[in-house]
């Protein structure tokens, strides 16, 4: 791996202070990589991102974002820095079009800057071109995924991450949200996602980190096949390694 854009380290958080959910977790992503977080609910997933992007409170670690120390940086600052965060859910405006919410997703920008990037996110996903008009309750939930995503790009941040962007989609829209976000890190932009689809996310990843209470618990990358049956064995149990798809089951 490449120097990292973003490294969090040993980082402990939570929603109320002096009881953590995160107690030292640590995640890495370099530039054009494609990271996915996994583990079992209540594992400190969603909380561990949400640190890192300055929306809850951070108790212990470090925090790096392109060489500078960004440690407990409100979200406002960390968006500023170039790091863009698209939560699960109310992630889009349900009553504005889908043009009205990338124009608000790049409110700060000149007028010059705006349309260029409004532009360049009609090129990335030219499906949202076709519906620039319709209202965001209109779209799928594999749409409104991609708009929500395009929306945190109108920052042109180095660095996205995502909470769990698939949840409560219909197979083929996750295959395409996947399938937007790995063209994403290709073109530049660094991914860091939880996911519960966890067989689906590792396939599109670079890399992949294991958390269950708050804590590290194994890294891999997707071809690490020791490491995905690791996975089925430590989180799921042998007998559902078929069924949850992250081991090759007993008939094969």
């Amino acid at each position: 791996m490449s120097e990292a854009l973003l490294a969090a380290r040993d980082v402990v958080a939570g929603y109320v202070r002096g009881l953590p959910i995160v107690h030292g977790a640590s995640v890495e992503v370099a530039p054009n990589e494609m990271v996915t977080v996994i583990g079992p609910n209540g594992a400190g997933k969603s909380t561990l991102l949400k640190a890192i992007a300055g929306l809850i409170i951070f108790e212990g670690g470090t925090v790096q974002y392109g060489g500078r120390d960004v440690t407990a940086f409100p979200a406002h600052e960390m968006v500023r820095l170039g790091v863009g965060f698209v939560p699960q859910t109310g992630n889009v405006f349900t009553s504005l079009s889908v043009h009205e919410n990338l124009v608000v997703g790049g409110h700060v920008l000149a007028s010059a800057e705006l349309k260029r990037r409004l532009a360049r996110a009609y090129e990335l996903s030219p499906l949202l071109a076709e519906r620039s008009s319709a209202l965001g309750r209109l779209l799928s939930g594999g749409q409104r995924q991609i708009l929500a995503v395009a929306r945190a790009l109108m920052t042109d941040p180095k660095l996205i991450m995502l909470d769990e962007p698939t949840a409560g989609l219909a197979p083929r829209a996750a295959v395409e949200v996947f399938a937007h976000l790995r063209r994403l890190a290709e073109q530049g932009v660094a991914v860091l996602m939880v996911e519960q689809n966890a067989k689906a996310a590792i396939g599109v990843s670079d890399r992949f980190y294991v958390l269950a209470e708050g804590r590290n618990r194994l890294e891999g990358k997707p071809q690490d096949l020791s490491a995905v049956a690791a996975i089925g064995e430590a989180f799921l149990g042998r007998a559902d390694l078929g069924k949850a798809g992250l081991g090759r089951g007993p008939a094969s």
